[in-house]
Formats: structure tokens, sequence, C-alpha cells
């Protein structure tokens, strides 16, 4: 994976760099400036489309119960609590990872001078919190979801963004990126875990505000 990387990054380097070297002043400038806002749009369409998805306490909305069709009310139970684990202890968290990997690798293009492991933390503190808030308020959440990255892109672009050979040498880190994420994964399952249990004891002694419930779903 390392000599992948370290290969793909090296080509992209000399194609760059080849491109650079035979256009004037003014062009190279013109050739940063779009390459570097066309990832500043692919991050706000990434953050766009997913904020108000990663900021919903029920992401999945898969409603495997309806495969449940045992008669037996013993067995229905134990098969509809399987399900219920599959798909909010197993699915949902895996999910909410996949988001928190992408928006890391984006972290290591727009950040300057961070090291990996300053990224994952940022990365997956954001996630946790943004999940956290998504059982308390998904509005709360929604606004975490969205504003947060979009204050670290303006915080990046204060640091000064112009640089292709930057992402170019992020390239090489992904290896790292790879090797580091597990312990992440383990975290980000730990807390959605906690989460749906906590969630499961409200529910099951009714401690949620019926009014603030009914104000959400009117919302939605």
């Amino acid at each position: 994976m390392e000599g992948v990387a370290t290969g793909f990054a090296n080509l992209l380097e000399e194609f760059y760099l080849g491109i650079i070297q035979i256009l004037p002043s003014w062009a190279q400038t013109f050739l940063n400036l779009f390459l570097w806002s066309l990832l500043l749009v692919i991050y706000a369409i990434f953050i766009w489309k997913f904020y108000r998805w990663i900021a919903r306490k029920d992401i999945l909305r898969l409603n495997l119960s309806k495969f449940n069709s045992l008669d037996h009310a013993v067995f229905a139970k134990v098969f509809g609590t399987l399900i219920y684990f599959i798909e909010y202890l197993v699915i949902l968290p895996i999910i909410v990872f996949l988001w928190f990997g992408g928006f890391t690798l984006f972290l290591m293009f727009l950040t300057n001078g961070l090291a990996i492991e300053s990224i994952l933390v940022i990365s997956v503190t954001i996630v946790a919190a943004i999940r956290m808030t998504a059982y308390y308020k998904e509005d709360l959440a929604r606004e975490l979801a969205k504003l947060i990255p979009l204050t670290l892109l303006t915080v990046a672009i204060s640091q000064g963004l112009f640089n292709f050979n930057k992402v170019i040498e992020q390239i090489q880190l992904i290896p790292t990126f790879f090797s580091d994420i597990w312990s992440y994964l383990i975290f980000i399952v730990l807390i959605e875990f906690i989460l749906r249990i906590l969630d499961i004891i409200f529910v099951a002694f009714d401690l949620y505000n019926e009014e603030e419930v009914k104000t959400e779903d009117n919302i939605k």
C-alpha cells in the first residue's frame, strides 16, 4: 500500500511539475488557483451532501424488522434483537466511520503542518461530538456538522493553500492514515454502542420530553 501511494504521488508530482515548467508564471498561478478551487468545491459538496445525514440519530432507516416474519413470540423477539443489533450496532457505526475517513482525508489535504495523528484526533472528535448531539438534538448536530467543517476550511485558507506540491506530499501519507485509523473505528463503534444503549434506556423508562419530540417530528 505504501509503495503504491508513493509511486502514485511521484507520478502525479512529475506530471504536475512537467506541466508547471512549460507554463508562464501567470498560467502557473491560474493552474494552482484552479486546482485548489476544484478541491474546495469537492470538499464543500461532500459537507453539503452528508452533514444532514451524519447528524441524524437514525442514519440508516433500513427498517430491517420487516424481514422478521416469525410467528413464535420468543423467536420473533430474539430475531428482532439480532436485526436491531446488526442495523444499529454494526452497520451504522461502519457507515459513520466511512464519513469519518472521508472527512479525515480532506483535512489531510487542507491543513498545513499537522501530523496524521493530530488530524485523526481532530476528525474523530468532531464526528463523535456530532453523533452525541444527534441523540440530544438533531438540529444542533446539523449545525455542528455544517459549521465546524466550514470553519476548518476557513482556517485552512488562512494558512495559505496555494501549493499543490503539499497535496502530493500528503498523498504519500495515506498508508499511514490507514494503518493508524483502526483504533478510531473501535472508538466510533463504542461511542455509537453506548449512545444506542442509552437511547434504549431513555425509551424504556419514557425519559424523553414528548413535547420536544413532537416539535422535532413536525420540523422534519
